[in-house]
């Protein structure tokens, strides 16, 4: 796998302080959640990944290690790892939802296609050229 900028940037962090190890620490464990679990199917991986894409997202800053508070101890840009960090997510969201969405409309346009013959077939019968849906 291609080292990103994060991992760069992780790589050159220098230990510390004991809060900015926990930081860096809070930050790595998010990456690797976010990696890890990415097209995950069970449910407590995919709440493993929500939970980092959700703390990876936040613009909270009260809590002290949020990804606000982690970035500035970390002296990193919010803007620049978030979207180094959430990259890697977005398509498979996509495809996931898009799955979803043909799995659903798929019965859906069939049963929408044996309404529209079935009313098809009862004005031909009539021997009716006016259409069905007027009446």
């Amino acid at each position: 796998m291609k080292p990103t900028p994060s991992d760069e940037i992780m790589n050159t962090l220098a230990g510390g302080a004991p809060e900015v190890a926990l930081a860096k620490g809070v930050l790595i464990q998010a990456k690797q959640d976010l990696r890890r679990f990415r097209g995950a199917r069970d449910p407590i991986s995919r709440e493993m990944h929500r939970d980092a894409y959700r703390w990876v997202a936040s613009d909270n800053s009260t809590w002290p290690y949020s990804f606000l508070n982690v970035c500035e101890a970390l002296n990193l840009r919010p803007d620049v790892l978030r979207k180094d960090l959430l990259a890697d997510t977005q398509p498979d969201w996509h495809t996931r939802s898009r799955r979803l969405a043909q799995k659903l409309s798929i019965p859906f346009r069939g049963s929408l296609a044996t309404v529209f013959l079935s009313r098809s077939n009862v004005a031909n019968s009539r021997g009716s050229s006016e259409p069905v849906l007027a009446h």
